[in-house]
């Protein structure tokens, strides 16, 4: 019988300590720590064997007798079996780095008489490339092809891009679509104007580059007019750094940046400690210099030495060690390998019944097409629309900030996921890739895929009844990927259950964009540290759910809850007739005008996407119901010029409109820059059109109102800084399908008093190896290749800040 392990006898914390009658000489000393070493040996050669009898195992001072028993075996190596996609081909799949290459090379062809400047030395006065991307295809040519499986009727792959014409009379910017794909003497070049609520997107709209932030306008026309300020204030060369507020304009006619300068340390993002100025605005570097000269600049006041030390914004470990906490935390393993499947070549995954397709671009990064589940399609796209980040203040800089972070490029920021630490030991993950004005860029870790489990049962009950008590453990599937746009890191997580739900969450991490404080700032934010206010700000994060349920026609239903009082004759005269109690209310919306939605309070209710001519087994129509998780909150500011159009969206926790191909996003990247004229104006959707049984698109928020505590120092943690909803099965099924789970427990009562309950687990039990060890940590800076497709010279740390900073943290070396 295999030996278990056990637990080894120690001496009572009560019992007294047993005194040696001698120390040992010398040569007992050697033997003793020759005897030691020989033990280690034998130890780890029976950890390599796995065919001990005994090991002891010593773990943070204790220690454990481990038998194990003779025919254990190592684990299974973590890789995931091959995927069965639907289809051959991944239609929204991501530009490989040739592609782009070919498409740029094309258009600088001389066939094309496009006059462009390479992105890599063109100045904004140039014709040049800003954005290749992939353009995703109409969805009722990919449902052809998903239906016919024909190659013939596979669609015609196509590139969105984008050309600042800086170079043309009245500069302007356009969006193009190139395509077939690959380019031949068929492929053609169109303007890409129909998705647009405006004729033009104005110039002074247009897109940014770590380029532009250090063209030498930047130091001639800002800082070099600062130099005696500089001077004075002692400090050593690049310590001064400029931040930018947002946006840059109202309508395209201007276009103006309101900088912010102030004393930062080389480590931190942006966590203010000395300010030049304190709440004013100076129009021009000579106007601040007047000031400067002439005594009417309200100074801060002197540094102090505690002020200087800067260390308690940086991620430096500080504190006494915490119990035990010495010795590493559990780990996830999949002690029988990995069950889900991935197709590298096409970003297929599939999971416990779940299947999608992964896609992936500059603007928002990740996103998930044709979600089926138990063969049926669910969604057809779920993909993040916009992030706005909508700040408040009593500084120029802090009230005129409200960013959307498409602008920045929420793809484009995205790096390599740090093993062990963002997603598990186990994670599997794949690559993303996007293009640049000055080059491409490629991650190998940016998206990772995992099973863990929930730590809970997805359902249970203890009863006594035949077949009555048992659980199903709560396993989830994770596809996740990290942003880092400036100061702050977004965590984009999608978790698929075994009942058929799906949760999407956004959590946040980073840097406050921070402030100088003074009493007078304290309605706006708290004091975090000496000098340093953390600033009041929203998040709303902008979803697009399309399909929520099966066919093409679909509707919205309303439930509501209300109390109701009423009179009932089986009751008593103690009680009375009269009772008091809840009732349902349903209704359908039927138009567009009526489907800009609130949750309503007390949570009295919700929203489902049914469709009314398929029903369950009970005669109910099938749909998913929209739920709301953490945190589900709408933008608290409404009327502000600087979201006077472009962020309509924000207003509301969901909204319903009727799918058009014109309209395939919430958003765009120029709607941050035109807030009075955005090219895409969320409103215009809705125009009173009838969605009683029609292709539907639900638009969903999350996000958080973030009022900053102390404890956001150095970091905002992603427990409490997370918001998500969840798309689950309300009638969808006859049944809760999560009980077809083998891995679930069934009990029955014991037939005679006293004896255990027999159980029966679906012969699905712990399986028991030895794990395989984690790999060694190590982390590389993306790959980044020259507008040739070349891999080029690795960047400097300065030139990946620069990279990823962008205007928040314009360093003045003078």
């Amino acid at each position: 019988m295999p030996r278990r392990y056990e637990q080894l006898k120690t001496a009572s914390l009560d019992e007294p300590k047993r005194e040696s009658t001698r120390a040992p000489n010398r040569i007992t000393s050697l033997r003793l720590g020759l005897s030691f070493i020989l033990i280690l040996v034998l130890a780890s050669l029976t950890v390599i064997q796995i065919r001990p009898s005994t090991s002891k195992i010593i773990f943070g001072g204790s220690e454990t007798l481990a038998d194990y028993d003779e025919d254990i075996k190592i684990c299974a190596s973590n890789i995931p079996p091959p995927a069965r996609p639907p289809a051959p081909i991944n239609p929204w799949a991501s530009l490989t780095i040739d592609e782009m290459v070919e498409i740029q090379n094309w258009l600088l062809s001389t066939q094309m008489n496009l006059n462009l400047t390479r992105g890599d030395t063109a100045r904004p006065s140039d014709n040049s490339i800003y954005m290749i991307q992939t353009y995703y295809p109409p969805k009722a040519d990919v449902l052809e092809y998903f239906s016919s499986l024909d190659p013939r009727d596979a669609p015609a792959r196509f590139a969105r891009v984008t050309i600042h014409h800086g170079g043309a009379v009245e500069p302007v910017i356009r969006d193009y679509l190139v395509g077939p794909l690959p380019v031949t003497p068929a492929t053609e070049m169109t303007h890409l104007a129909n998705i647009y609520h405006t004729e033009t997107l104005p110039y002074n709209a247009r897109g940014y580059d770590a380029l532009d932030w250090n063209l030498p306008e930047i130091h001639t026309k800002i800082a070099a007019p600062l130099m005696d300020a500089y001077k004075a204030s002692g400090l050593p060369n690049g310590t001064i750094v400029a931040g930018g507020a947002g946006p840059f304009g109202f309508d395209g006619s201007v276009q103006a940046l309101l900088v912010e300068l102030a004393k930062r340390h080389a480590r931190i993002l942006v966590a203010s400690t000395e300010s030049l100025a304190i709440c004013r605005l100076f129009d021009t570097a000579e106007s601040f210099m007047d000031a400067f000269h002439n005594g009417t600049l309200k100074r801060v006041p002197p540094v102090t030495k505690q002020e200087e030390d800067l260390s308690w914004s940086t991620r430096e470990r500080i504190g006494a060690l915490r119990d035990l906490d010495n010795l590493p935390g559990p780990r996830s393993v999949s002690f029988a390998g990995l069950r889900f499947r991935v197709d590298y070549d096409l970003q297929y995954v599939s999971w416990m019944g779940w299947g999608l397709y992964l896609g992936f671009d500059r603007d928002m990064g990740l996103n998930l097409w044709d979600i089926r589940f138990r063969g049926e399609r669910i969604i057809y796209e779920l993909k993040p629309q916009e992030a706005l980040a909508q700040y408040t203040g009593n500084d120029p800089y802090k009230s005129s900030t409200a960013l959307l972070d498409s602008y920045f490029g929420m793809g484009q920021s995205v790096r390599d996921l740090l093993p062990g630490y963002d997603c598990p030991d186990e994670a599997i993950y794949l690559p993303a890739t996007t293009f640049s004005a000055t080059g491409m860029m490629s991650r190998k870790r940016a998206i990772c895929i995992f099973e863990q489990d929930s730590g809970r049962p997805i359902s249970r009950h203890l009863g006594f009844e035949q077949s009555e008590f048992g659980a199903v453990k709560g396993y989830q599937l994770v596809i996740r990927s990290v942003a880092t746009v400036g100061n702050y890191d977004y965590l984009f997580e999608y978790i698929f259950h075994v009942d058929g739900t799906i949760e999407v969450r956004v959590s946040a991490s980073g840097y406050l964009l921070s402030g100088f404080w003074d009493d007078e700032q304290g309605a706006y934010g708290s004091k975090i540290w000496n000098t340093t206010l953390g600033s009041l700000h929203d998040h709303v994060i902008n979803f697009k759910v399309l399909k929520i349920y099966g066919g093409i026609q679909n509707s919205l239903l309303k439930t509501s809850l209300s109390q109701e009082v009423t009179t009932q004759p089986w009751f008593d005269d103690d009680w009375g007739e009269e009772v008091i109690q809840q009732k349902i209310t349903r209704e359908y919306i039927d138009n567009e005008d009526e489907a800009l939605l609130r949750f309503p309070a007390n949570f009295q209710g919700g929203y489902t996407i049914v469709n009314t001519n398929e029903t369950n087994k009970w005669g109910i129509p099938r749909g998913y119901a929209i739920h709301p998780g953490y945190s589900p909150v709408h933008n608290t500011v409404v009327g502000s010029k600087r979201l006077l159009k472009n962020a309509n969206w924000a207003r509301y926790h969901l909204a319903v409109s009727r799918r058009k191909d014109t309209e395939p996003s919430s958003s765009s990247m120029w709607n941050f820059n035109l807030p009075g004229a955005p090219p895409v104006d969320f409103h215009n959707f809705f125009d009173g059109e009838n969605i009683t049984q029609q292709d539907l698109v639900t638009w969903i928020n999350v996000g958080m109102h973030h009022l900053p505590a102390s404890e956001d120092v150095p970091n905002t943690r992603t427990n409490t800084a997370a918001s998500s909803f969840f798309l689950t099965p309300f009638n969808y099924f006859d049944y809760d399908v999560s009980i077809e789970s083998a891995n679930a427990i069934l009990l029955q009562p014991p037939k005679k008093p006293g004896d255990p309950f027999s159980y029966d687990d679906y012969n699905v039990r712990p399986a028991h190896c030895v794990p395989q060890p984690p790999a060694a940590f190590e982390y590389y800076p993306e790959q980044v290749y020259d507008l040739d497709g070349k891999p080029a010279p690795p960047s400097t740390v300065e030139e990946m800040r620069k990279a990823s900073e962008l205007y928040l943290r314009i360093k003045f070396e003078l």
